[in-house]
C-alpha cells in the first residue's frame, strides 16, 4: 500500500467516523421518539452501525497489512544480507517476536500475519484493494491467501479476478465474494481452484491419499483427541453414518446431546463393532458429477456434498461400484446445471428439499448467493462443444435398493416452484 492508498483508506474511515455518530445519534434520538415506530427505528439504526463498523474493521486490517509487510521490509533491509540459513531464520524470529510484543499475541500469530501480509501486497493486489476499501473482511481475505497458495501468479491472479472483479471475463454470479460468509466464500474459492488447478486433482489426490493416517493426542481433564486423515469419500461417509446413528439415539429419554452422541456412537463402533442398541444406518450423500467426468472423457472434479470438489475417479468409483451411501447427481456437460438425481424412494418433501439446494445453494435471507455453475472444459476429439450431445445423461443402474434413474419407472423430480426466482427476489 503506497502512502496515497493509506491516505484514502484514512479518508475512508474518517467518513465511516461521521456515519457512526449519525447512526449513533439517530438511535438516541429514536429512544426518545414518540413516532410510530420507535424501536424499529432504533433497531435500524443498529444495525447500520454494525455494518459501518463491520466496514472499517476491514480497512483497519488493511493498514495492519501495511505496517506489517512494510516493518518486514525495512528490519530486512537494516539486517542485510544473511550469512547463512541460520542467521536468516534467526532475522526471521527476531521480526516475528517484534511484532508479537507489540500486537500482545503469540509468535505463532505473528508469524501468520507477516506471512499473510506479504502474500497479499506482493501476490494478491485485487485482494488488498478489496480490503482496504472495507468491501471483503479479513476473514475474506485469509481465504483468498490460502486458496491461492501453491498457485502460480497467473492462476492466483485468476483466482483474484474471478471473485473480485465484475468485469473479469469469467465473473463469479451470484453476490459479492465480500456478502459470503467466510466458510461459504472458502468452499467457492476451492472450488474454483480445484477446476483451475494447473495440476490435475487426480495427481493431487494420488499424493494426499498416501499421507493418511490415524492420530491421537493427549489432553486435558483425562480426555484426548482421535482424528483420522482419511479419503474424502471415506471421512465424508463414516460422519455421515454416525450423524444418522446418533440422530436415530435421541429422544425424550435420552439425555446426550447430538455432539457427545456422535462421539458415543463412533467410540461403540471403534471398540467393539456394531454393539446391540446401537444403530447402524446408510448415510445418505449426494456426489454431484459432470456427464463427461462419468465416462471419463474429462478430468473435471466431481462434488461431495458436506465437503466439496473430489476426483473424478473418485466418484465414478462410488456410482459404478454401487456404494450404497451415495446418490449420484448428475450435470449437463455445457451449463454444469443439475440433470438428473438417483434417488431412494423418498417422500416428496426430502426430494423438494434436496433440489431447493442444489439449485439455490443456501438460505434466502438477505442477497442471495445463488449457485456458480460453470460449463466444464470440453475435451478434444468430440467435435464443437454440444455437438451430437442431449440433454438426457446415459442410463447408468442406480444400485440403492428402490432407486430411479433415467429409464427406469418411479416418481419424477419436483417441478420448480420458482422458475423465475431471479426476479422474484430482485422484487
Amino acid at each position: 500500500m503506497e502512502g496515497g492508498a493509506v491516505a484514502q483508506t484514512l479518508e475512508a474511515m474518517e467518513a465511516s467516523l461521521a456515519r457512526l455518530a449519525a447512526f449513533a445519534g439517530r438511535g438516541a434520538r429514536n429512544a426518545a421518539s414518540t413516532g410510530a415506530d420507535p424501536l424499529r427505528d432504533e433497531a435500524d439504526a443498529c444495525l447500520d452501525g454494525m455494518a459501518e463498523v463491520a466496514s472499517m474493521e476491514a480497512r483497519l486490517a488493511g493498514l495492519k497489512v501495511h505496517f506489517a509487510a512494510g516493518y518486514a521490509g525495512a528490519a530486512a533491509a537494516m539486517a542485510g544480507a544473511a550469512a547463512s540459513p541460520q542467521a536468516r531464520m534467526a532475522q526471521e524470529m527476531a521480526v516475528t517476536a517484534e511484532v508479537a510484543c507489540v500486537l500482545t499475541v503469540s509468535e505463532r500469530s505473528a508469524a501468520a500475519l507477516l506471512s499473510e501480509s506479504t502474500t497479499l501486497t506482493t501476490r494478491l493486489p485485487r485482494t488488498l484493494s478489496a480490503l482496504q476499501a472495507g468491501s471483503i473482511s479479513w476473514q475474506h481475505a485469509r481465504v483468498m491467501c490460502d486458496e491461492t497458495s501453491g498457485l502460480d501468479p497467473a492462476a492466483a491472479a485468476a483466482l483474484e479476478a474471478h471473485f473480485l472483479d465484475p468485469e473479469a471475463a469469467v465473473a463469479a454470479r451470484g453476490c459479492p465474494a465480500g456478502e459470503l460468509v467466510p466458510g461459504r466464500f472458502r468452499a467457492k474459492a476451492r472450488r474454483w481452484r480445484e477446476v483451475h488447478h494447473p495440476e490435475s486433482i487426480e495427481a493431487r489426490h494420488r499424493k494426499g491419499a498416501e499421507d493418511r493416517r490415524l492420530e491421537y493426542t493427549p489432553d486435558r481433564d483425562g480426555m484426548a483427541w482421535l482424528s483420522a486423515y482419511l479419503t474424502a469419500d471415506a471421512a465424508v461417509g463414516v460422519w455421515s453414518r454416525a450423524t444418522e446413528a446418533a440422530r436415530a439415539l435421541q429422544g425424550p429419554d435420552e439425555s446426550r446431546t447430538l455432539t457427545q452422541l456422535r462421539a458415543d456412537v463412533a467410540a461403540d463402533w471403534l471398540l467393539a463393532g456394531v454393539v446391540e442398541g446401537t444403530p447402524s444406518p446408510k448415510a445418505q450423500v449426494l456426489v454431484t458429477v459432470p456427464v463427461l467426468s462419468l465416462l471419463g472423457a474429462v478430468t473435471e472434479p466431481a462434488t461431495l456434498d458436506g465437503y466439496g470438489p473430489v476426483p473424478p475417479s473418485m466418484a465414478r468409483r462410488l456410482v459404478g461400484d454401487g456404494a450404497r451411501s451415495f446418490l449420484r447427481v448428475l450435470t449437463d456437460p455445457r451449463s454444469g446445471a443439475p440433470l438428473e438425481i438417483g434417488r431412494t424412494s423418498y417422500r416428496v418433501p426430502k426430494a423438494m428439499r434436496q433440489w431447493l439446494r442444489l439449485r439455490d445453494g443456501r438460505c434466502r435471507s438477505y442477497a442471495s448467493e445463488g449457485q456458480d455453475w460453470e460449463p466444464p472444459r470440453w475435451p478434444q476429439g468430440l467435435g464443437d462443444e454440444g455437438e451430437g450431445w442431449e440433454l438426457e445423461p446415459p442410463d447408468w443402474p442406480d444400485d440403492v435398493d428402490g432407486a430411479v434413474g433415467p429409464g427406469e419407472t418411479g416418481p419424477p423430480l419436483p417441478v420448480d416452484p420458482l422458475p423465475d426466482w431471479e426476479q422474484f427476489i430482485a422484487a
